[in-house]
């Protein structure tokens, strides 16, 4: 796989709050339909009629396709779920998912889904992006192995000193609320981005570049800002030592170059699924453009 607008993509000076960098992407030239996604997009989730656990069901009411992100809280139904990949809905049409439970003590509790003011954390994400990479070498699913995601969820939760009555993901949250100083991080950073044009980030840990998030224009990330920001922000840097746009840069390019599993999309466009050596994770294009791209440093 050659993603090209990955592989050249410009970035931007990083801002640098507790040991944590965030660099700004920027996709000149990737040419995007407009798309919907987020809270805002008119996008309905439910509960399959026999609420299997892997799987939910969404419609698109609206006349242009939206955007589901992997990595998305789905909070609600029996339980908090995550999409295991990336999916662009058609306009008017339905769809069913693959997802991963979030939480694993509640079910049975029924409510309406909500979009979670956080992401999932990026260390759970990259388990199960990995599986999933695994599972569609192996036999053309997309599994993220709920196992290996709730064993995640609790190493998180762990390392927050975040207890849930649940095991919910969603409770880590509480980190902000009795940590003003982070808070206050994640209120000054929302508020200053994205900035114009910026249609992605590259999350730093001092000299260690460990994630980035792109996406094809910039309303795309301005609809997932918050919740991105708090979900790095969420951590503790694993790194010290001088940032490195190079090494930010050599993230996404690892990723562009990377051995992949590319197969349709479960609504438009094409998948292409990473589980390299030193990088995983996934991206969704259309017509060789990028909608998505959600990239993990391995190790």
């Amino acid at each position: 796989m050659t993603i090209t607008p990955l592989d050249s993509a410009p970035i931007g000076p990083p801002i640098t709050r507790g040991g944590i960098s965030i660099y700004p992407i920027y996709l000149p030239g990737n040419a995007l339909p407009p798309i919907g996604t987020g809270r805002e997009s008119g996008l309905t989730i439910d509960e399959l009629p026999d609420a299997q656990v892997p799987h939910l069901v969404v419609h698109n009411p609206t006349d242009q396709p939206i955007l589901i992100v992997e990595g998305e809280q789905f909070v609600g139904g029996r339980q908090n779920r995550t999409a295991n990949a990336s999916v662009l809905v058609p306009a008017g049409e339905t769809r069913e998912i693959p997802v991963s439970c979030l939480e694993v003590g509640r079910w049975g509790q029924h409510r309406a889904f909500e979009h979670a003011p956080t992401f999932t954390p990026r260390r759970v994400r990259r388990t199960k992006q990995r599986e999933v990479a695994r599972s569609m070498v192996e036999a053309g699913v997309r599994s993220g192995d709920q196992q290996q995601v709730w064993q995640a969820i609790q190493v998180e939760m762990n390392s927050m000193a975040a207890p849930s009555s649940t095991g919910a993901m969603a409770d880590a949250d509480q980190v902000f609320a009795r940590d003003g100083h982070r808070q206050a991080a994640v209120d000054e950073l929302v508020t200053r981005g994205p900035l114009t044009g910026q249609c992605g980030i590259i999350v730093a840990h001092g000299w260690r570049a460990i994630a980035a998030e792109v996406f094809g224009s910039p309303e795309l990330l301005a609809a997932h800002w918050g919740p991105l920001v708090r979900s790095h922000l969420l951590e503790h840097p694993t790194a010290t030592g001088q940032r490195s746009a190079t090494g930010a840069m050599k993230l996404l390019r690892r990723f562009a170059e990377a051995k992949s599993v590319d197969s349709p999309g479960l609504g438009l466009g094409t998948e292409h699924h990473v589980n390299a050596e030193r990088v995983t994770g996934q991206a969704l294009t259309l017509d060789g453009a990028l909608v998505h791209a959600g990239i993990f440093r391995r190790g």
